[in-house]
């Protein structure tokens, strides 16, 4: 799986999608204690206790978890790549159903791992389903219309940066393994496997609040790289600016302009800063009115980009 072959085609039909099942499993690994921002250690402590009390109960949620979430890797039937732009949890659970036990089954033991007795039954998939819908409705739910904005101020930066510097400007800083290495070849992990060709398959690219991501794949006919959202990449605490910069504007006005190497919205601006919105957004209204930031709307965002003054004062 280390390098996939992307012609041009392939290429013309991706996409960037948004999947409530995904970020479902990225806050099972987030519980676990893999994936962890220091901006969700709040939300982390609401929910941590009920779930490690749910795993300690149910011993079918617990197998299930430690066979399907890995390091480094996660099973493809939990996270079964979309093939629509439906965006809905009820969706992307509709596509986990259409896999068979025996299918779950082969993935889970497909390098040699033992499968646990509870999860030889016939109703697999269906308790699976069970348990991610409790970890939803519970976790996520209550808080996915602020999640979801955050995704698509991602994916609008995203495409901002694809419309202006093409697939590889896009896709830039998107993984740490991640990288174009020339000739439609595209490097997604360090794995040494044998290139795998995606002619006529769907390739989705799927924010994650997670600081972690992985690949995701139902071959030959979807591929999936669930990567972190923008803004969610570096601990607040060590996102600094430059001493002059901070003695000249202030320290999070310097910060904020700092930031803005590449579009974002307030929300994304807040996650990698920090700060609270109304900081945030008094901080952009005077970067505004002296010039040195610009702002536009793309679809239900409004994403802030520096200025040619900006780029000059923080040295870019």
């Amino acid at each position: 799986m280390g390098v996939w072959l992307v012609g041009a085609d392939v290429l013309a039909s991706s996409r960037f999608a948004i999947s409530p099942l995904t970020e479902t499993v990225a806050a099972m690994k987030a519980f676990a204690g893999k994936g962890t921002h220091p901006s969700q250690r709040e939300w982390l402590e609401a929910h941590v206790p009920a779930y490690q009390q749910m795993l300690r109960d149910d011993a079918f949620a617990a197998a299930l978890v430690g066979a399907s979430l890995r390091p480094r890797w996660v099973a493809d039937f939990l996270v079964t790549p979309p093939d629509d732009a439906d965006g809905t949890f009820d969706g992307d659970l509709a596509r986990l159903r259409a896999t068979t036990p025996d299918e779950a089954r082969a993935q889970l033991t497909a390098e040699g791992v033992p499968i646990p007795d509870e999860l030889r039954g016939a109703d697999l998939i269906d308790r699976a389903a069970a348990m991610l819908t409790w970890v939803w409705e519970r976790a996520l739910l209550p808080d996915w219309p602020r999640r979801r904005r955050l995704l698509e101020a991602d994916i609008v930066a995203r495409s901002q940066q694809l419309a202006t510097g093409g697939w590889e400007n896009a896709l830039l800083g998107m993984r740490p393994d991640m990288r174009w290495v020339g000739k439609g070849r595209l490097q997604v992990n360090a794995y040494d496997y044998p290139p795998e060709d995606l002619a006529g398959a769907r390739l989705s690219f799927v924010p994650t609040l997670s600081r972690d991501g992985w690949i995701c794949l139902d071959p030959p006919h979807r591929y999936v790289v669930v990567y972190p959202c923008t803004g969610l990449l570096a601990d607040p605490a060590s996102v600094v600016a430059a001493p002059a910069l901070e003695r000249l504007l202030g320290p999070v006005r310097a910060l904020v302009l700092s930031q803005l190497e590449t579009p974002k919205t307030p929300s994304q601006l807040c996650a990698v800063t920090g700060y609270g919105l109304g900081t945030v957004g008094g901080h952009l209204r005077v970067l505004l009115d002296a010039g040195l930031v610009q702002r536009r709307r793309a679809g239900r965002a409004v994403l802030y980009y520096r200025t040619a003054r900006g780029d000059d004062l923080t040295g870019s």
